[in-house]
């Protein structure tokens, strides 16, 4: 046999997969969220996503899981957002009145706080919000109308008037 000549062996593994579909159960940095369907090496499925519990292989059981899962997320949502729904259209019926000390010239002494609010909801409208999801937009020293901004969460947030008045 001349040295310059190559064998080439045939060990079968020319038609093995290399890379692999998963679903992520979390989410895992640079590569996917929770529920995603991804296709990932072969090496980096069984040696770390696996493993560590951070994904399932994409069987069809796995498959019809995956699907319930996002099935009841999909009603929980749904619920949630009804209720969003009803507190925003609670809270936007009638403006809120929040009392304060005032002075002879309809100064307040102090200001008008989140806290103060939150409590005016929670008196007023039957809702618990913390105050620190309540935001007023300009600091409020005088009797009037204002308006303050209320974060639900979720990109979800709604605009609340509300009345200042002398005590």
């Amino acid at each position: 046999m001349n040295p310059k000549e190559t064998v080439s062996i045939d060990t079968g593994l020319v038609n093995k997969k290399k890379t692999m579909e998963v679903i992520l159960i979390k989410d895992v940095d640079n590569l996917g969220g929770v529920n995603e369907v991804v296709k990932v090496r072969n090496g980096y499925a069984r040696n770390y996503l696996l493993p560590r519990q951070l994904a399932v292989e994409n069987s069809p059981s796995n498959k019809k899981q995956l699907e319930e899962r996002m099935k009841q997320l999909k009603k929980k949502e749904d619920k949630m957002l009804a209720e969003f729904n009803n507190v925003v259209e609670k809270l936007k019926e009638a403006p809120l009145k929040v009392g304060a000390k005032t002075g002879t010239s309809g100064k307040i002494f102090g200001s008008v706080t989140s806290l103060q609010l939150s409590r005016a909801i929670r008196e007023q409208k039957g809702y618990e919000i913390d105050r620190k999801k309540i935001h007023i937009a300009d600091e409020v020293k005088e009797l009037g109308t204002y308006k303050a901004t209320v974060d639900f969460g979720n990109n979800k947030s709604a605009e609340v008037e509300f009345e200042v008045v002398g005590e």
